[in-house]
């Protein structure tokens, strides 16, 4: 009973502070709820020689340091793996990674609304600029504008997974 009264009064405090170092409002109250667990596996040998609250709030900190430090790594890990299987066919990671990216595009493509989709494809792949699309399908500029912020926008959100591949071909073939 004693831990849950803890809980209640220190874990929107503590989300705070996380949500303030992490900018990740998942991931605050992920740490956060580890810490408590943490706290909760240690409690018969835990001895706190500050004040609960001060160790609560650096358990915190240490715990998103940790995290912060692990997406460091795992960021560094990922790019090495992209700066060091160049781009071949010779390379069958790449071309596994390529091949996931394409079906990825087509399905982000087909659930697009057919018109914003037509207009991303000729923008993108017929390499056509706002007006000559818009004098095509008789549209206005700003109705171009506004169907391809759209399509950019659903595209990131479906292809987030493929970002560093992404980022590395745009580098790579400057």
């Amino acid at each position: 009973m004693a831990f849950e009264k803890f809980f209640k009064t220190y874990f929107k405090w503590l989300y705070a502070y996380a949500f303030t170092l992490l900018q990740d409002e998942i991931m605050a109250e992920e740490v956060v709820q580890q810490v408590f667990y943490k706290l909760w596996e240690k409690k018969e040998r835990l001895t706190i020689s500050i004040s609960v609250k001060a160790y609560l709030y650096k358990a915190v900190y240490h715990e998103c340091m940790n995290y912060l430090k692990h997406q460091k790594h795992k960021a560094r890990h990922q790019n090495d793996v992209l700066y060091s299987n160049p781009v071949s066919k010779d390379n069958p990671v790449m071309r596994v990674e390529l091949s996931e990216l394409e079906t990825g595009l087509q399905i982000a493509l087909r659930e697009l609304p057919e018109q914003c989709r037509n207009i991303f494809q000729m923008s993108r792949f017929d390499e056509l600029k706002y007006r000559e699309i818009a004098d095509q399908l008789g549209l206005s500029i700003k109705t171009v504008e506004a169907q391809m912020g759209k399509a950019l926008k659903v595209l990131r959100k479906k292809l987030v997974d493929f970002l560093p591949l992404l980022l590395w071909l745009l580098l790579k073939f400057r």
